[in-house]
């Protein structure tokens, strides 16, 4: 899987297809997060949403884990454009995400944007167990990605765009996934508890901030569940 064939048309691409909603998706919790410290992103992409993480916290260190060789490279230079003072902050580790060697309890944030759903569920499972055991007991993931409402013509929406776009992405970068796979469940069976959702486009985008369950706690329930229906 490489996005790099598309990666300097991903933004136009990305902004015929939704405008500015996938933006407006990755950080729409942006402001809940509780001062991390240590960042892991992975498949940043572009750098839009690092950079606005950068402006928000500006103390974050930040790794960023992606397999495309292209991407990196558009991120760097929209950090150095924008915010080249907090440029050492970041730094960009080229794997793929499945061979990626996870240090244990190190972040305690983790986003996967948009990323989660490129994988079939027999290898989503074991990534984000990954992932899981790389955050700290007190970490939060931020997690967007499409989803499919529940029913009406938004659900018959929603199954022919994910159609289309699995066929697209499939073709130019070779992505193993044929169709969407909640993460949710697998997010939630590594002790991550709901703690705010918002969905855009009448139910088709998700964004979602997850808690760690610490040991010995109680657990708690959602703080906020929304929408934010285009």
């Amino acid at each position: 899987m490489s996005f790099d064939s598309i990666a300097p048309w991903y933004r136009p691409l990305e902004w015929i297809a939704f405008g500015d909603e996938l933006q407006r998706c990755r950080t729409a919790c942006l402001d809940k997060l509780q001062s991390p410290h240590r960042a892991l992103i992975v498949g940043e992409g572009n750098g839009r949403f690092l950079c606005e993480l950068l402006r928000t916290h500006p103390d974050i260190e930040v790794e960023c884990v992606e397999a495309s060789e292209r991407m990196p490279s558009l991120a760097r230079q929209r950090i150095e454009r924008e915010l080249p003072d907090r440029s050492d902050r970041v730094r960009f580790l080229h794997y793929d995400i499945k061979s990626w060697p996870a240090p244990e309890r190190h972040y305690d944030l983790i986003v996967t944007h948009f990323v989660l759903d490129c994988f079939p569920e027999s290898q989503l499972t074991e990534i984000v167990r990954k992932l899981s055991r790389a955050a700290t007991d007190d970490a939060s993931w931020l997690l967007a990605d499409f989803r499919v409402p529940d029913s009406g013509i938004t659900r018959l929406r929603a199954r022919v765009w994910l159609t289309v776009m699995y066929g697209f992405f499939r073709l130019t970068t070779g992505i193993e996934a044929t169709e969407l796979i909640d993460p949710a469940p697998f997010v939630r069976s590594e002790k991550f508890v709901l703690a705010q959702q918002h969905l855009f486009q009448r139910g088709m985008l998700k964004s979602e901030l997850w808690r760690k369950i610490s040991p010995g706690s109680a657990g708690c329930q959602p703080a906020h569940l929304g929408s934010l229906p285009r």
